[in-house]
């Protein structure tokens, strides 16, 4: 069977990631701005100030994927070149940016897929008490209206928030992430609801703006494979497990940060440990929050194994065994993750579904012959994808993949020490090498994955 016709093939980037031009045009700082200036909050010291210089080279960048077949292209919008002080004027320089950007794509003849938030929360707002401020579904809102009005003429696939567990979990509860923050199960729990209203905000924005509008939401988080996945048993564990929200925190819940937005309600196991943190009015917001999806993403690159056992959860990880792959950043290579992440959440909540973000950290470098060769990479894709192709013969409505990502760049925490790119980038001048993956990228878009 394989994958369907009309398979969406496609890269992915986020504005701080690779734009720079961190202070150019009316551009003010955001929080990750001033993360990168507090000490050893990056691992090598650097800032996202000019990063990929994708604001002066996106022209560049585009010609490289047209040039390998990849019609689909997901970015983000920096929040702060739009809207400088978070609310109120609008830059018309940021604006023009990405009418710049969205334009050529077009005449490329590349689908552009635009993510509202990608993290890039300008500081303002932050100082304002950024996703804790009640405000916030308003601001968001706001800035979102923005979008649709300069930009929903030409882009009709638009993803609200990417990877809230990460907002939320790496932000403001383990502190490694900007704003640095450490906080509470309470706030924890209020700075979710707050973006889950930021989402449903949105989406009426979007509608009611770009009335051919297709919207999404791209949350993320580990999925849980069976260890036998021939056994009922260890898949209801597994399926058990990649939905429960523990007492610890509902940061990092697939459950917590989907259920409500697509379901319409909060999950039962969630509600017994954070319903007394909700604020007054919560189930009347869920109104707010569940709006029409027309498609659903998820951002997955491993998983852990699972089986059913005979305690009080009725399941317990795996441990891999001593030597088991792991890619660059140190994350194990569990393929089986996106047949099981795509089929469970499918099963879940029935919506169109498709991979935003998939890839891996290598360690690459230019060899002798001045080529970038990355087999690893080229054998982790292979392995991922051809468990997406079984999940979508085995009923799955899986409708794309966004290979994470187009250019090496700047890995938040980790600064330039680690590289997800199909294109190399030398940091110290610009220069861009299309790596051997990306070469066997566009054989597979090329082939529509019949080469796996």
């Amino acid at each position: 069977m394989g994958f369907p016709k009309d398979f969406l093939w496609g890269a992915a980037t986020a504005s701080f990631q690779i734009e720079g031009a961190w202070d150019e045009d009316g551009k003010s700082p955001n929080i990750w701005d001033e993360f990168c200036e507090q000490p050893e909050k990056i691992l090598d010291r650097s800032d996202g100030r000019v990063a990929c210089d994708h604001y002066h080279r996106y022209e560049e960048d585009v010609a490289l994927m047209a040039e390998h077949g990849i019609r689909n292209y997901r970015f983000s919008v920096s929040w702060p070149r739009i809207l400088p002080e978070g609310t109120g004027k609008v830059n018309e320089a940021g604006v023009a940016f990405y009418n710049r950007l969205i334009d050529c794509l077009l005449a490329h003849g590349i689908r552009p897929w635009m993510t509202v938030y990608h993290w890039d929360l300008p500081a303002c707002l932050q100082r304002r008490g950024g996703w804790l401020n009640e405000q916030m579904p308003e601001w968001f809102a706001e800035y979102t209206g923005v979008l649709a009005e300069r930009f929903g003429d030409r882009v009709k696939d638009i993803i609200t928030i990417n990877e809230p567990q990460c907002i939320i979990g790496m932000g403001y509860m383990a502190g490694l992430h900007a704003p640095g923050l450490k906080l509470g199960v309470k706030d924890q729990v209020i700075a979710c609801h707050n973006l889950l209203k930021s989402h449903g905000r949105a989406c009426r924005v979007l509608r009611e703006k770009v009335k051919d509008v297709r919207i999404g939401y791209a949350p993320c988080g580990g999925v849980k494979i069976p260890e036998d996945e021939h056994d009922p048993a260890d898949v209801e564990a597994a399926r058990k497990a990649y939905f429960a929200t523990t007492a610890l925190s509902p940061a990092f819940s697939v459950a917590w940060l989907s259920d409500p937005a697509i379901l319409g309600r909060y999950p039962e196991d969630g509600l017994k440990h954070f319903e007394k943190y909700l604020p007054e009015g919560w189930q009347e917001d869920l109104k707010l929050i569940c709006q029409k999806l027309d498609f659903y993403t998820q951002n997955i690159y491993e998983g852990d194994e699972i089986r059913a056992a005979d305690n009080a959860e009725g399941y317990e990880k795996v441990r891999y065994p001593a030597g088991h792959p792991r890619t660059a950043f140190g994350w194990p290579v569990t393929p089986r993750a996106l047949y099981w992440g795509p089929r469970f959440l499918w099963e879940r909540y029935r919506l169109p579904f498709m991979i935003s973000e998939n890839g891996i950290s290598c360690h690459d470098w230019v060899m002798l012959d001045g080529k970038v060769h990355d087999p690893n990479r080229i054998d982790y894709l292979h392995r991922y994808l051809r468990e997406l192709r079984r999940a979508s013969e085995d009923g799955a409505d899986v409708r794309g993949y966004f290979c994470w990502s187009l250019l090496d760049n700047f890995e938040w925490a980790k600064g330039y020490t680690e590289r997800f790119g199909l294109v190399y980038v030398d940091f110290a001048t610009g220069e861009r090498i299309p790596k051997d993956s990306l070469a066997w990228y566009a054989e597979t878009i090329r082939a529509n994955g019949e080469n796996l």
